[in-house]
Parts: structure tokens; C-alpha cells; sequence
């Protein structure tokens, strides 16, 4: 699928409905940005998978360490 999208204020730009739908993008999904060489590749980080692969102690202790991992995320966005 290939579409066009404009870049606005601030460099956002919106992610086409037929995109969302198809790969489950919604409100507070964390997409994980990359630049191959002049390209822009975004896709859908899935934190549960990191989570359910690490194998690692409790379920709790899982979802405490990607509580972790997610606040320091946003921590170095800003």
C-alpha cells in the first residue's frame, strides 16, 4: 500500500485510517522510528511482546520492568 500524506506544523503528520486499521494503530500506541537511508520507516512497537519474551521472574515483575522501560521512553523523547 502505497499513499500520500502531507507533513504539518511542527513536522506531524497523520497516519491514513486505512494504515491504522490495518496494522491496529490507535490513540497512545508507540510506533518505533527508523531512517534507512532516505527513507522513513515507522512500525508498531508491541512492549507485551518484549515482555511475554523475556521470560524473566513474575508476571508482575514483567509488567513493572516495562512500566520501567516505557517511562524511560518518554523520558527521552523530551
Amino acid at each position: 500500500m502505497r499513499l500520500t500524506v502531507r507533513v504539518g506544523k511542527k513536522g506531524t503528520i497523520v497516519i491514513p485510517k486505512a494504515v491504522r486499521d490495518a496494522l491496529h494503530i490507535v490513540e497512545g500506541s508507540i510506533l518505533e522510528l527508523e531512517v534507512r537511508d532516505r527513507e522513513i520507516v515507522l512500525k508498531p512497537l508491541d512492549l507485551w511482546d518484549r515482555v511475554w519474551g523475556c521470560c524473566r521472574g513474575s508476571a508482575e515483575e514483567a509488567e513493572r520492568e516495562l512500566d520501567e522501560e516505557e517511562a524511560e521512553w518518554w523520558r527521552a523523547r523530551r
